[in-house]
């Protein structure tokens, strides 16, 4: 790409291969030959069609359900190239599962993503490039570098583009946790923000306590990290129309939508949701009400600044 010493390439796992593509077409380089597969037995396969002597690797795998099974693979690539002699591997995890196991919320529970964040170091990965991690100190469970991209950008450029009067939004953290996203999207579009007080009396519910802000007779927009089951999305949606929202729309960056999300949304007051690519959505769950939108080329230019030793925190910015 440049003339450097060090050849760049770029493999894909199982997870996300169609986003590992177009990534790789984006720097105008072909997606690397490799084989991940299973045995007979069930056990992992991998194989490397490829030298990598010397390279600058860069593996794209969400580590999105199955979750182990695209762990398990990506952490056997990691072997593969480092036993390969590849110069630098650069784990791309767009969507980092175990990344909510982030502490002890009663006594003798594990904490998973610290785990994670070991196993991924001792398999061999020189760092780490991933996208809106559910809480950011999770950078400090790894020993290695982490580049943390941010997908409100994304979202909040199509919003700008395609939202006539802002005035008629409001942008609405589903809690307290995620307020820091929404008030970084707020800004970008030019809206006012509104804060749902919530507690959860078990995993996968929740119930709203207050709502903090004015929504009444103004489009909402949530926005949060993931959506997972969307229960709780959809109960905060159909809470907010009650309470006097116009409409309902969602943002979110990983769209895991277990169990029985499609129904909830189905069922909910959602308008729409624009989510990002960094899970493969399955043909059965891209329902009418959901609209992607691609991390292919924040992705591109954060490869590009990591294989030219230059800065990735600029992408950040408003102005990129």
């Amino acid at each position: 790409m440049n003339g450097r010493r060090k050849e760049l390439k770029i493999f894909s796992g199982n997870a996300n291969i169609q986003l590992a593509k177009s990534i790789a077409n984006k720097l105008g380089i072909e997606l690397s030959q490799s084989v991940v597969g299973t045995f007979s037995d069930g056990e992992c396969m991998v194989d490397i069609n490829t030298s990598v002597r010397g390279a600058d690797v860069y593996i794209v795998q969400s580590t999105s359900p199955p979750v182990n099974d695209h762990l398990m693979e990506l952490l056997i690539m990691i072997d593969a190239l480092k036993r390969a002699s590849a110069g630098r591997i650069t784990a791309v995890i767009p969507y980092f599962g175990y990344a909510r196991q982030d502490r002890k919320s009663k006594a003798r529970d594990p904490i998973s993503a610290k785990l994670v964040a070991n196993i991924l170091t001792k398999a061999g990965a020189n760092r780490i490039l991933t996208m809106d991690l559910h809480v950011p100190q999770l950078e400090g469970f790894f020993d290695i570098p982490v580049d943390h991209l941010q997908g409100v950008p994304i979202l909040a450029e199509y919003f700008s583009k395609n939202i006539i009067n802002s005035d008629e939004y409001v942008v609405v953290s589903p809690d307290i946790g995620s307020v820091g996203r929404a008030r970084n999207f707020a800004k970008r579009i030019n809206s006012p923000l509104a804060i749902i007080d919530k507690r959860r009396p078990k995993r996968n519910k929740s119930e709203i306590l207050n709502i903090v802000g004015d929504i009444k007779d103004k489009k909402a927009i949530l926005v949060d990290d993931l959506i997972d089951t969307a229960g709780t999305l959809a109960n905060a949606a159909n809470q907010l129309i009650s309470l006097g929202a116009k409409e309902v729309i969602a943002c979110c960056t990983h769209s895991v939508l277990s169990g029985q999300a499609i129904a909830n949304i189905n069922e909910s007051a959602i308008k729409k949701i624009y989510c990002l690519d960094t899970i493969e959505m399955a043909e059965e769950k891209k329902i009418d009400k959901i609209e992607i939108l691609s991390v292919d080329g924040i992705f591109k230019k954060a490869i590009e600044n990591i294989y030219n030793d230059t800065s990735v925190s600029s992408l950040f910015d408003k102005k990129s």
